[in-house]
């Protein structure tokens, strides 16, 4: 059988691959921990649901308009220059119609089965990661993915306000704790990509700045992200399980990070990023596992 060449897949299959389903998984993943731990039992399922749905709607039409946005930059990076949007198998109105159904789709779930401010966090978000990170801040500064972080650190607190109807100080602890980890894991990728970074024209920190000034930084970042995880704990959030969790993941994170600034190699590089995706859907997960043993107990 032959098999079928990006331009005969179905515009709606090439618009799936923009949605960058992976990356959407661990943002659902964290807005769903934040429902979780915003109710002192299980929250309710019609909520949960709706929530999560269109979170992941709203999330995936951000990034198909990340993609239409950054093709140049895509083009000249070997792991995204295979997209439909640098292919050409994709026309710009396609992206643009599908985003703003698939955005709008969610928006409307969230405003009518979750509650409005849900719905005006969750559009602050696409605005802020569509336009503010990706349009502004990418091109302009080598800080972009410290500003922008904000935009990532969003999910919990979406979460959070979507069972709670409110925002505490707990969901933004939670938004502490990505936003922390955002440098870290991202400044892992660019420097075994920064030649890549280079020439899209990209301003990361090891292009403008060099790799030991990223080494230096990203180890620093790696203990500011260990100081925002310890503080579930210090504010009573979360007990001993997570705090034993906590301490043994940030203990291997830091082992990669100085190890990056004291050895670097590429090698070890990508380990550290692929480390880092796995460390903040651990915590998380502690998190969760920690809220719901006093129940499971009882």
């Amino acid at each position: 059988m032959n098999a079928i060449v990006p331009s005969q897949r179905p515009a709606w299959v090439q618009f799936w691959t923009l949605t960058k389903p992976r990356v959407v998984s661990l943002i659902v993943f964290t807005a769903v921990i934040g429902m979780l731990l915003a109710a002192p039992t299980l929250p309710g399922l019609n909520v949960l649901a709706a929530a999560t749905v269109g979170i992941a709607l709203v999330a995936g039409a951000a990034a198909a308009f990340n993609c239409l946005v950054e093709q140049r930059i895509d083009s000249v990076m070997a792991r995204t220059r295979a997209r439909p949007t640098v292919m050409g198998t994709i026309s710009s109105a396609q992206i643009l119609l599908m985003s703003g159904a698939v955005g709008g789709l969610g928006l409307a779930i969230l405003w009518h089965a979750v509650n409005p401010l849900t719905m005006w966090l969750t559009l602050a978000t696409f605005v802020g990661y569509a336009i503010i990170y990706t349009v502004i801040l990418k091109p302009a500064t080598p800080q972009n993915i410290v500003i922008g972080g904000a935009s990532g650190a969003m999910p919990p607190v979406l979460g959070w306000a979507a069972v709670a109807g409110d925002v505490t100080y707990q969901p933004l602890l939670l938004f502490l704790i990505i936003f922390a980890w955002t440098p870290p894991h991202f400044w892992a990728l660019a420097l075994y990509r920064k030649d890549e970074y280079a020439r899209a024209g990209v301003p990361m920190l090891p292009v403008t700045h060099g790799d030991a000034y990223t080494r230096l930084h990203l180890l620093l970042y790696t203990l500011l992200m260990i100081a925002t995880t310890l503080l579930p704990f210090a504010s009573g959030m979360a007990g001993y399980f997570y705090l034993g969790a906590a301490v043994v993941l940030d203990a291997v994170f830091l082992a990669f990070a100085w190890g990056l600034w004291r050895n670097y190699s590429h090698a070890l590089s990508r380990r550290t990023f692929a480390y880092s995706i796995f460390y903040l859907a651990m915590i998380f997960a502690a998190l969760m596992v920690d809220h719901y043993l006093p129940l499971l107990a009882g």
